[in-house]
């Protein structure tokens, strides 16, 4: 990976867009041990900034190879789009349908002393507090770039590292590439043909009670719905032939988000109602 990183980051500045890849080691459960990891994607384009998991990229190499039209979504973090050198995010976050959602989110850095080296590069300390986290990043001056992942940005050079101080949340620089042309995100405009659709934050948080509330609707009401005793219906691999086993797997699923209230932005978090 440092190689990589070596190699490549002097070839960046004649190239159209820069795209690096962090790994991104976060918890669902703020008790639990282990961590989820996965790696995600920062497109430092001409005009715009976007930062979504690597998966969307490969799955939409996959479609463009074999001809396909296969869509894939998670939602544990928002994929993010941003103009260049601004503050003013649209978050896309996908429950029954998809939304967008827009935020103005200045972060007031404050710079420390404390450098580091990687591999080649000097890297410097600042803090933030951002969405309910108080934040340490490491970054580096000689790469010009304002940028980060998600929507950490503002320091005078690309944030190589950056964590919460419970380190729930933790992002880390692992390669960087270059496109000789802005690499197009048709993943990123829809969701199964549906375009996002703006909401406010009260709608967001609105949907996210009725998700918990109900987490089982849309199959629940196909199941009803349904004349044709040769369609089946399945959650999660098991087969639903009744609509009180719905009901017991809604309850699971309920626990599942409670337990998993955990998001980035935790001032944000929905308070769900404990039974």
């Amino acid at each position: 990976m440092k190689k990589l990183i070596l190699l490549l980051f002097p070839l960046l500045f004649s190239a159209q867009t820069h795209c690096f890849v962090y790994l991104f080691e976060y918890k669902k459960d703020s008790l639990a041990q282990d961590f989820t990891k996965t790696n995600m994607i920062l497109d430092v384009n001409p005009d715009d900034v976007k930062f979504y998991p690597y998966s969307y990229a490969q799955t939409d190499s996959l479609n463009i190879i074999r001809g396909q039209k296969r869509s894939r979504w998670d939602d544990d973090l928002p994929a993010i789009i941003r103009k260049k050198n601004s503050f003013e995010n649209t978050s896309l976050i996908l429950m029954n349908d998809l939304f967008s959602l827009k935020s103005t989110d200045k972060m007031n850095w404050k710079l420390l002393s404390d450098t580091k080296v990687d591999g080649q590069y000097n890297l410097q300390k600042a803090t933030t507090s951002f969405g309910g986290r108080q934040w340490t990043a490491w970054f580096c001056k000689d790469i010009n770039l304002s940028e980060g992942p998600y929507k950490f940005r503002g320091l005078p050079g690309l944030i190589f590292e950056i964590e919460d101080s419970k380190r729930n949340y933790i992002f880390k620089l692992a390669k960087s590439m270059k496109f000789p042309k802005t690499y197009e995100t048709p993943f990123l405009e829809s969701f199964i043909g549906k375009k996002p659709l703006p909401v406010t934050e009260k709608i967001i948080a609105k949907k996210q009670l009725e998700l918990y509330n109900d987490p089982l609707h849309d199959v629940a009401e196909a199941f009803k719905s349904n004349t044709n005793p040769d369609n089946t219906f399945y959650v999660l691999g098991v087969q639903i032939k009744s609509l009180d086993q719905l009901k017991g797997m809604s309850d699971e699923r309920r626990k599942m988000m409670l337990k998993e209230n955990n998001p980035i932005e935790i001032d944000k978090a929905v308070r769900y109602p404990v039974n």
